[in-house]
């Protein structure tokens, strides 16, 4: 690619902390997506545009080029007063689309001021982007946030190759018919030179919406994208699952200060497997299933007493939602039943920790884990389960693996898939999964991990700029 690349995101790829003295220090922020642009970014050009996470007129500018010339990639901040936050993150984007596209309508809500604020939003990123970008720029949008964001810079002009991801599920019609505005946000979508999804899935319910909201446009399906004609404008679409730097995981796993963090953990839970959940608080993470079906699996199997430890780490997410600080209640009693009823001296069969961990912790915990379980009610993508495989150095590892997670496509041959709504199954899978003989986890791991390394984040930077190249 000899085009400079624009990536627009709600968030910038940064974390500001507040100093003793008052003043505010800027540092980047870790993670797939960021670890995987910002080699192109400072090879392309281009820069990163979102929200810093701050008040607006904080002082940033400074930081940010300082910042920026320090690690090679340009970051411009959009500006966003308080009450568009609280209506088109907090409220807009995570009250109605997240439930929505995660098929949780129980959690919708729909109101016209959120909406209205979601849109006002998606003009001010449009204008901060309209601003920056070059004549020879791509564009690309990322996630749920900025859906509308192709319609705005085309309505200002902008002629450019205009890119989006989508990192969650997309719904089904039935579901999305829902949506009050869905014809504005179907529309906004077409006016994108290229539409990527996670799974193929997630390509089919984007396309039956496509044909069943905008009923006069054409789909040319292909081998690995179709093709929508509307309103004089080609748009492709495609299902390109993202991944993580598995070198960098699988590097890190190996060092030392991971293996002495893996072998003091095991030292906490002697005698045990560590069967090991690392979720964000949500309710479509379906911990409580997890939980249930931990508990049935103690009810069923005695062999499991004083054997195993679940241990599940939960990151705090989204606490200035009042539902989410609910959600964490009923998680809290659900844990303290459980242990209630199972706990013997020296022996706490459930432990759940409630903070972020460091990225070394992170690894030691997978490295000591036995077995991971990933039981999503739905994701898009969930790089947990890749990670833990990558982190897996000794193939000693079974992910248990939610069949409506995205990367169940991928990794559902060597993993044990569940149903997290069917109780009796998972604790069965659980018991399995316990007792499973070494040589069924070296094999079944070893293909795990040899898929993720074959599919890692790059790859899945690499295809989704490939497909758009014919279009420019």
């Amino acid at each position: 690619m000899s085009r400079s690349l624009y990536v627009v995101s709600n968030r910038l790829p940064i974390v500001v902390k507040n100093q003793q003295d008052g003043s505010l220090k800027v540092a980047p922020a870790s993670g797939g997506l960021v670890t995987a642009l910002r080699p192109i970014l400072r090879q392309y050009g281009g820069a990163w545009i979102g929200w810093p996470g701050t008040a607006q007129g904080a002082p940033l500018d400074k930081l940010l080029d300082e910042l920026g010339s320090e690690i090679g990639s340009r970051f411009i901040p959009v500006e966003l007063s308080e009450a568009l936050v609280d209506g088109f993150y907090y409220g807009f984007s995570n009250e109605t689309l997240w439930p929505l596209f995660h098929d949780l309508l129980g959690f919708a809500r729909f109101e016209r001021t959120k909406w209205e604020a979601y849109c006002e939003s998606n003009r001010i990123f449009a204008d901060v982007t309209a601003q920056t970008i070059e004549s020879d720029g791509i564009v690309w949008v990322n996630d749920y946030q900025l859906m509308l964001m192709a319609t705005e810079l085309r309505s200002r002009g902008v002629t450019n190759p205009l890119t989006f991801f989508l990192h969650i599920p997309f719904p089904s019609p039935d579901i999305l018919a829902r949506l009050p505005w869905r014809e504005q946000l179907v529309k906004s979508l077409l006016d994108f030179d290229l539409v990527g999804l996670q799974t193929q899935r997630d390509l089919r319910n984007f396309l039956a919406c496509v044909r069943t909201i905008v009923p006069t446009a054409e789909i040319e399906s292909g081998k690995t994208v179709a093709l929508i004609r509307h309103d004089d404008r080609v748009t492709r679409a495609g299902h390109f699952p993202i991944s993580i730097d598995t070198k960098e995981f699988e590097d890190r796993a190996r060092s030392k200060e991971v293996e002495d963090a893996a072998w003091y953990l095991h030292g906490e839970y002697p005698d045990q497997q560590i069967l090991l959940g690392v979720d964000r608080l949500d309710y479509t993470k379906g911990l409580l299933a997890k939980f249930r079906a931990f508990e049935r699996a103690l009810e069923k199997y005695q062999d499991l007493h004083r054997r195993v430890t679940m241990l599940q780490i939960v990151v705090p997410s989204r606490q200035d939602i009042p539902e989410y600080a609910a959600w964490k209640a009923r998680m809290d009693q659900t844990v303290g039943e459980i242990n209630g009823r199972f706990a013997r001296r020296g022996w706490m069969p459930l432990h759940y920790v409630y903070q972020a961990l460091s990225f070394t912790e992170l690894l030691g915990h997978y490295r000591a884990a036995e077995v991971c379980l990933v039981t999503p009610l739905k994701d898009g993508m969930n790089l947990v389960s890749k990670e833990y495989c990558a982190a897996c150095v000794d193939d000693n590892g079974v992910l248990v693996l939610s069949e409506f997670a995205g990367s169940a496509a991928q990794l559902q041959s060597a993993a044990l898939m569940v149903n997290p709504h069917d109780c009796e199954a998972m604790a069965d899978t659980i018991h399995r999964a316990v007792n499973m003989h070494h040589d069924e986890r070296r094999d079944r791991m070893s293909r795990l991990r040899q898929s993720v390394r074959r599919h890692n984040v790059f790859k899945w930077v690499q295809s989704f700029l490939d497909v758009l190249q014919p279009g420019l």
